[in-house]
């Protein structure tokens, strides 16, 4: 099995366009361990490596 690793880095507008939810209730749910936490390249930019956003993504499970 190959692993392809992406570097690419999404900012906040970037994930939540992946995951429609509001911007305080995606950094809350930071705060709460439900979603990703950033990495902080600056003092006021945060970033998301895209390899975990997807991983999130792909273990959502659906409401039933």
């Amino acid at each position: 099995m190959t692993m392809h690793q992406s570097n690419e880095l999404l900012k906040l507008n970037q994930v939540l366009q992946l995951i429609p939810v509001s911007r305080s209730t995606w950094l809350r749910g930071i705060d709460d361990g439900i979603y990703p936490k950033p990495v902080k390249i600056s003092p006021r930019l945060n970033v998301w490596r895209k390899e975990d956003i997807e991983h999130f993504i792909q273990n959502l499970k659906p409401n039933e």
